[in-house]
């Protein structure tokens, strides 16, 4: 029998995974990874009600389930990760740098001292083991490829997601058809280890924020004033302070000057200065390890942006140009994610949007 270390989020897609898992006739080893130590607004460590809920799911199936401290390793390659990129005036993607580092690198070792033959997460996602592929979700409203892009086929390889051939609405049906007690859980939503709180105060936390001024990218006047550079990304409309000014259209963040500590905004979802037609990437991640063959690639700039036809020109080992159709809020530290079909070929991380129109390049200089 084959053993699977199945990590446990206390959340109804994990606990269906294992249920899953069980009755494929796996032998199932529940393993909750607690990454972060802290209160949350209201007092409660939500790690520790979430580790309770995969408690109680285990025992309902049966299965052993243990908890893990990764406060150490999250902090050092996630966290640390995540404060360095707004320190350089970019909008970062940590969930992204999870996978990569905690769930497939840390959780994955782990597992395989412990004698595990495979690892098992409750993403929306499928697996080609034999050819150590990654494929999209079937449920493409809840596709987590995006996700897992930086991954590597070695740790595929190792992998099983029970419930990426499933629609959301099935996971559910099968969580309250088996009475799981997190049949009706709510989906966690927000970063990873922040959750649903205020952002804005969180960051202020740990990093020094200072007042500047917000700038129309026309005019290059003021016509506002933020609250830190590091509270603002590219295409952001609502919470600038500045919506009864001018033609009464909404206002969109456009870019950032970190030197200046200023935000420009442009005035209209329609104004050029809110579309890129290619940007310069690096920290270039293929999962196979393999550059691309195909030229038909596609490519997500955010989790819930739709796919864009791209040209990739690769222009060393670490840096790549992307062209394509005029598209509305590029940020740089977010990560593109490339696709061939159905399959996630890998990522990197978004450096310098190039606009449609060149008279606007200066609106996104940031610390190298």
């Amino acid at each position: 029998m084959k053993k699977v270390i199945l990590g446990m989020s206390g959340g109804v897609d994990s606990s269906v995974a294992a249920l899953l898992l069980k009755e494929q006739g796996y032998e199932v080893i529940g393993l909750f990874m607690k990454n972060w130590n802290e209160l949350d607004p209201d007092g409660v460590c939500t790690a520790t009600d979430d580790a309770d809920d995969a408690r109680r799911v285990a025992h309902q199936l049966g299965i052993p389930f243990y908890t893990i401290n990764f406060e150490k390793e999250y902090w050092n390659t996630v966290f640390t990760y995540f404060l360095s990129e707004y320190k350089r005036g970019r909008t970062p993607n940590p969930d992204v740098m999870c996978n990569q580092e905690i769930k497939f690198n840390a959780f994955l070792n782990y597992a395989m001292t412990i004698e595990g033959d495979y690892i098992a997460m409750g993403h929306y996602a499928r697996v080609n083991q034999k050819e150590g592929l990654l494929l999209r979700g079937s449920d493409t409203s809840k596709d987590q490829s995006y996700f897992l892009s930086r991954i590597t086929s070695e740790a595929l390889n190792k992998t099983i997601f029970p419930i990426g051939d499933l629609l959301k609405t099935e996971v559910r049906k099968i969580a309250g058809e088996n009475d799981l007690v997190t049949a009706k859980k709510k989906d966690s939503t927000g970063i990873c280890f922040i959750g649903e709180r205020n952002f804005n105060e969180f960051l202020d936390k740990y990093l020094f924020t200072k007042p500047g001024d917000i700038i129309d990218v026309d005019s290059m006047e003021k016509v506002g004033d933020h609250s830190g550079i590091i509270h603002y990304t590219n295409g952001q409309r609502k919470g600038l302070g500045i919506g009864g000014i001018g033609s009464g259209e909404p206002w969109f963040v456009v870019g950032k000057n970190l030197e200046k500590n200023e935000v420009y905004v442009a005035q209209s979802e329609q104004h050029p200065a809110n579309y890129s037609v290619a940007l310069y990437a690096d920290n270039i991640h293929w999962i196979s390890g393999q550059k691309p063959v195909s030229k038909n690639l596609t490519a997500k700039f955010r989790y819930r942006q739709p796919d864009v036809e791209i040209s990739m020109n690769l222009l060393s080992d670490d840096r790549a140009l992307l062209e394509f159709e005029p598209f509305k809020g590029i940020t740089p530290g977010q990560v593109a994610v490339i696709y061939d079909g159905e399959v996630c070929l890998g990522s990197m991380l978004i450096d310098e949007p190039v606009p449609l129109d060149s008279k606007y390049a200066f609106t996104n200089t940031i610390s190298k």
